[in-house]
């Protein structure tokens, strides 16, 4: 199973899925971090402001102007009515004892401390010594005592773990002002909202970004299908219509014109390799016919092999040309029986030519060209081995011809040259023993033509192995 599509539609749909959500995880840290923000912003003036008023006193004007003042502070005012600070009985939330409210083992909150020191400082309150602690709420000894006595309190705090506990000494002063707060639990909704959102906004995207791609990729699937056909066959393909966008409109017109004028090209390529052959072979053929005039025995022989040879390299330049305009159809045939045709047809000349076994695999071939490119590759193997072992199986997808043969081989840094034309393991020009370097060239085009490839190997125990590697699909 892949986890990545390979198709233009869903690997833009996929990243532009994995974007969204990314760029929804940054604003949810974002989004925490300011509710995590404020939320302390918040406990440190509530903490501030029941210092402030529980010193002035909650009755006459003084306590009504200080509480008049620390509501214009940043943000008391909305915090006052913040749900999610529960309000503690008076006296509890501000308390005054002789000592530092730190616990044996508590560590202070230095960066609240600081926070709250600048709170205090531009209400002129002077501080002597100011401590902040964060303690569960049944570690407080005061909140512990009054949970005890008031079981509606105890209900409401059920779902409150901490207390911030700050002490405060001012200056000249002995004893110390102790302010609670309740730290309400964190805001679930935010998470649960944003992964909503995100939800929502991925369906709606994909789904807009469905069509307009689906609308860019169909005209560009017909124009790889077209492509693809008028690679394989060479036929005039008739041309596309012009669809999607201006930009795939303008590639479909260009790629209509390109076709037009490789099909032009390749007519005037058939019609003059039809002239050619035609304009050679008949002064061979006159040539042939007074050579028998000759007394000499074998100097005729020689002119007769001669013509005979130039004739069978005219025969193979041609029909090399020609594969890549074949009109004929591919047919889904059984290649193991078409290769053991093939062993028939040296057997019965008397070749050493075997199959290792038959394997029953169907592929759309052209049967004419891969026969003929199967014989090439076995000539081949009989010309420089002496013999030839054939064996047909299937790896994936892919149907194998293996042609083997014990001679030399070919040297490793010339095995990729030998599939060009015109290339030869033997220097001579002796079709005997060098040939004319098209068979193996022949063979490839009939490979590449079916979508396969033709790939040599040097044996480890010796000898040649050429691989003829179709498409079973």
């Amino acid at each position: 199973m892949r986890l990545v599509p390979r198709s233009l539609i869903g690997k833009t749909m996929l990243a532009v899925a994995v974007a969204l959500i990314v760029a929804q995880a940054i604003s949810a840290v974002l989004l925490y971090r300011a509710a995590e923000q404020r939320r302390d912003t918040a406990l440190l003036n509530a903490a501030a402001f029941h210092l402030v008023v529980g010193s002035a006193g909650t009755r006459g004007v003084e306590g009504r102007e200080a509480r008049r003042e620390m509501r214009r502070m940043q943000g008391a005012r909305s915090q006052r009515r913040d749900r999610g600070l529960p309000r503690l009985p008076r006296q509890i939330r501000y308390t005054t004892q002789d000592a530092a409210p730190l616990l044996p083992g508590e560590t202070r909150h230095t960066d609240a401390e600081a926070m709250i020191e600048a709170i205090l400082s531009s209400q002129g309150v002077e501080i002597a010594e100011l401590v902040v602690a964060k303690r569960p709420v049944t570690s407080d000894p005061v909140l512990a005592a009054a949970l005890e006595r008031r079981p509606r309190l105890r209900n409401a705090l059920a779902e409150r773990q901490e207390l911030f506990v700050v002490g405060l000494r001012r200056d000249g002063a002995r004893d110390w002002e102790i302010a609670r707060v309740v730290d309400p639990p964190r805001e679930g909704r935010i998470l649960g909202t944003l992964l909503l959102q995100t939800a929502i906004l991925v369906a709606v995207l994909m789904v807009l970004l469905w069509f307009v791609l689906r609308r860019i990729t169909r005209p560009l699937g017909a124009l790889a299908e077209s492509t693809r056909r008028f690679s394989g066959t060479g036929a005039p393909e008739p041309p596309l219509a012009l669809s999607g966008p201006d930009d795939i409109r303008r590639l479909i017109a260009a790629h209509n014109a390109m076709q037009a004028r490789i099909g032009s090209m390749l007519d005037e390529k058939d019609v003059m390799l039809g002239a050619i052959g035609h304009d050679l072979k008949t002064p061979l053929a006159a040539l042939r016919v007074r050579i028998e005039g000759v007394e000499n025995p074998r100097a005729r022989a020689t002119m007769a092999a001669t013509i005979e040879d130039i004739t069978r390299t005219l025969d193979e330049i041609l029909q090399l040309a020609r594969i890549g305009r074949s009109e004929v159809a591919s047919e889904r045939t059984d290649l193991g029986a078409l290769a053991a045709s093939v062993v028939e047809e040296f057997e019965d000349m008397g070749e050493p030519v075997t199959m290792e076994q038959q394997l029953r695999i169907p592929a759309p071939i052209r049967i004419t060209w891969v026969k003929r490119g199967l014989r090439n590759l076995v000539t081949n193997a009989l010309r420089y081995g002496g013999s030839a072992e054939i064996t047909v199986l299937r790896e994936g997808d892919w149907a194998v011809l293996r042609v083997e043969d014990k001679g030399p081989g070919i040297p490793e840094d010339r095995l990729a040259e030998m599939l060009e034309p015109f290339t030869r393991g033997e220097a001579s020009r002796n079709r005997d023993t060098g040939g004319a370097g098209l068979g193996l060239a022949l063979a490839r085009a009939v490979a590449e033509q079916h979508g396969g490839t033709l790939v040599l190997a040097n044996r480890a125990q010796g000898g040649l192995r050429a691989e003829f590697r179709l498409p079973t699909g």
